[in-house]
């Protein structure tokens, strides 16, 4: 008998957390909600205007976002990067390196993915300034256009 109350004692308290509810996941940002924020809304329109090869539009429109501030570190970290991708594909490093430093110091935790990792113009750059101490940028950004 002792036994089972001792087994009983140890189950009970299982069962009763089995049956605590959990708290329910935190609201997702739809992309409809996103798009109705303005600094979101380019960031949104400026990457799908690089993916359609229209550098300067998507540049112009990657600043806007940064200027209306975006309220993710994440969502800055990757208007940055895609400055970054525009500036070394128009040859132009010191800018490149710049983009990826105010990246950087948006989201510590920033990286390019694989493929964006083994791309011969920006791979390298992003590398050397990940691997370097981040410069000190006015007011953390630099500040030029797409040619």
């Amino acid at each position: 008998m002792p036994r089972r109350l001792h087994l009983a004692g140890l189950l009970v308290p299982l069962l009763i957390s089995a049956c605590a509810t959990t708290p329910p996941p935190a609201p997702s940002a739809s992309i409809t909600r996103l798009y109705a924020q303005p600094a979101e809304r380019s960031l949104l329109d400026g990457i799908r205007a690089y993916d359609e090869g229209q550098h300067a539009r998507a540049e112009q429109l990657l600043r806007k976002a940064l200027s209306l501030n975006l309220a993710d570190p994440a969502d800055t970290a990757t208007a940055w990067k895609y400055l970054a991708f525009i500036a070394c594909s128009y040859s132009r490093p010191a800018e490149c390196e710049q983009a990826f430093a105010a990246a950087l110091r948006a989201d510590p935790g920033f990286k390019l993915g694989e493929a964006e990792l083994g791309h011969p113009l920006w791979g390298p750059v992003y590398e050397q300034v990940r691997k370097s101490p981040p410069p000190a940028v006015a007011n953390g950004a630099p500040a030029t256009t797409a040619k």
